[in-house]
């Protein structure tokens, strides 16, 4: 197993979790035999077998997980943390990045990229730092697959963050197009593997340029960072971590009917604080965006099923606010780690 690149951030070292400590997890987006690079610098092996490269960020005892999806991984996460973490200081911040993401391995040929994947890898992260209760941050489908396993894990989740996420893609806009997604992921998989070509090397202004226009509500700084660990320097330029194979979300994506919906959450038992950027999206297809209906069901549901456990914020912005503007979302997000509420069946 080669080693990993330092990570990008250095960072306040955060020490060994203490029986007192709250946990905390960030999402993103990692494989069998990864490794977790430790935010303030040294590279950690978790153990061989244990998959998403997570990164700690310091200071107390409770701790949240922060996953990241899509091309960023947790490096979005890094950049986020020193906005709202400081006044939690009793909490320990973990941001992983899913396989074939960031600073995680890639899976094995023949291997798919699924939904069902990523949050076993959340399983494997808690398992490995011997978390048995904590809080999830997500955004768009880091924060789904994070839905998923409060869902399924349910008493192992005290709080539960989407930023700018749904807790489950709904299949109500793409009945018609799932087996579609289905045939494209086996089929773009096949041909990816099949050419065997290496990572192209661009410069690094070439592959900014790339990312932003792929990423047209990244500001050219937040691009800047995302890269530090979303790219690996080599003697001619840069060559992107994220594995190829995977391309678009709905080919990744669990979609559910509305009747799975609501026993999902059902079984929460996580408090859930949703923030929409008003400019952000929410549906996997761009084109539906304007269909408000999915959105106005699934806050319903969480309304009428959660009731005080359901925090519902907007705020100005598009869909990467909590980077480009992440004052609107920080003391939000604070407030609510720190809050005490109601458990299930105590509204």
């Amino acid at each position: 197993m080669t080693a990993l690149p330092r990570a990008a951030l250095r960072a306040e070292a955060g020490g060994a979790l203490g029986p007192h400590r709250r946990q905390s997890l960030g999402l993103g987006a990692g494989p069998p035999g990864s490794l977790p690079a430790r935010l303030a610098g040294q590279c950690q092996l978790l153990r061989p077998t244990h998959p998403p490269a997570p990164s700690r960020w310091g200071w107390g005892p409770r701790g949240s997980l922060g996953e990241r999806g899509g091309e960023q991984g947790c490096r979005g996460h890094m950049a986020d943390l020193p906005a709202f973490s400081r006044p939690v200081s009793d909490f320990h911040y973990v941001a992983m990045d899913f396989g074939g993401h960031g600073l995680s391995s890639h899976y094995s040929p023949g291997l798919p990229y699924y939904h069902q994947n990523f949050v076993s890898e959340i399983r494997r992260v808690a398992a490995a730092l011997k978390w048995n209760r904590f809080s999830l941050m997500g955004h768009s489908f880091g924060g789904t697959v994070g839905g998923m396993f409060s869902c399924i894990f349910p008493e192992m989740v005290d709080k539960l963050i989407l930023l700018d996420a749904s807790p489950f893609a709904l299949d109500s806009n793409e009945l018609e197009h799932l087996l579609t997604y289905r045939r494209r992921a086996i089929e773009h998989t096949l041909q990816v593997e099949a050419s065997q070509k290496p990572s192209r090397v661009v410069s690094p202004a070439e592959m900014l340029q790339g990312f932003l226009k792929n990423n047209s509500h990244v500001g050219e700084e937040c691009g800047e960072l995302l890269l530090q660990r979303g790219a690996t320097r080599v003697a001619a330029g840069l060559v992107l971590n994220r594995d190829r194979r995977i391309a678009r979300p709905e080919h990744s994506f669990e979609f559910i009917s509305r009747e799975l919906f609501v026993h999902g959450i059902r079984r929460l038992q996580a408090r859930v604080l949703l923030i929409k950027a008003l400019q952000g999206y929410c549906d996997v297809r761009r084109e539906n965006d304007a269909d408000r209906e999915p959105l106005l069901f699934m806050l319903a549901t969480l309304r009428s099923t959660l009731t005080e456990r359901f925090q519902f914020v907007e705020v100005p912005g598009n869909h990467y606010v909590h980077m480009n503007e992440p004052h609107h979302v920080a003391g939000v997000i604070s407030a609510f780690l720190q809050s005490s509420g109601p458990q299930p069946g105590c509204s």
